[in-house]
């Protein structure tokens, strides 16, 4: 059975775990690093702050009681009428499951809710598998210019998707 679970602050050890597995397992996915978030990186108060951020949406999916898949909605910080789907990622044995689609059917509900009219997301222009679930969920390319890739080959791509 798979469910969704919202996370506080206090369930900084299970987004840890996650989010660890996450860089870990899709390096290429994140803009930052498995080793920006290990050794000093990794103290409770900077996983109790990633959680705290105002007016965001943390979710875990949760198959047969195990954490196994992570997405927040967040404000955009440059556009009142838009947010931000962050911080994706499906663990290998829940892909094809169903777990990305309900979460971004969950984030894309909260935004609405919260009154935005578009929900945007930036992904790396090689994660085909994301890409295809995105597209499947009605984000378009934009014009908007994402971050540099790491390797300086290019630069993420800016989706989005009206909402209702």
């Amino acid at each position: 059975m798979l469910e969704l679970r919202i996370l506080s602050s206090d369930d900084w050890p299970v987004f840890r775990e996650l989010r660890l597995a996450a860089l870990a397992e899709a390096p290429y996915a994140f803009g930052s690093t498995l080793a920006d978030w290990q050794g000093p990186g990794d103290h409770e108060d900077r996983w109790r702050s990633r959680l705290e951020i105002p007016g965001a949406l943390d979710l875990v999916a949760v198959l047969d009681g195990t954490p196994v898949a992570m997405a927040s909605g967040v404000p955009a910080d440059e556009d009142p009428t838009a947010a931000e789907l962050i911080s994706m990622w499906v663990a290998p044995q829940a892909r094809g499951r169903g777990a990305g689609d309900l979460l971004i059917t969950e984030i894309a509900k909260w935004a609405a809710a919260q009154g935005c009219s578009t929900l945007k997301l930036a992904v790396t222009p090689h994660n085909d598998a994301a890409i295809a679930l995105y597209r499947r969920h009605a984000f378009a390319d934009t014009d908007e210019l994402g971050d540099l890739l790491d390797d300086g080959t290019g630069r993420e791509l800016v989706l989005a998707k009206p909402l209702a």
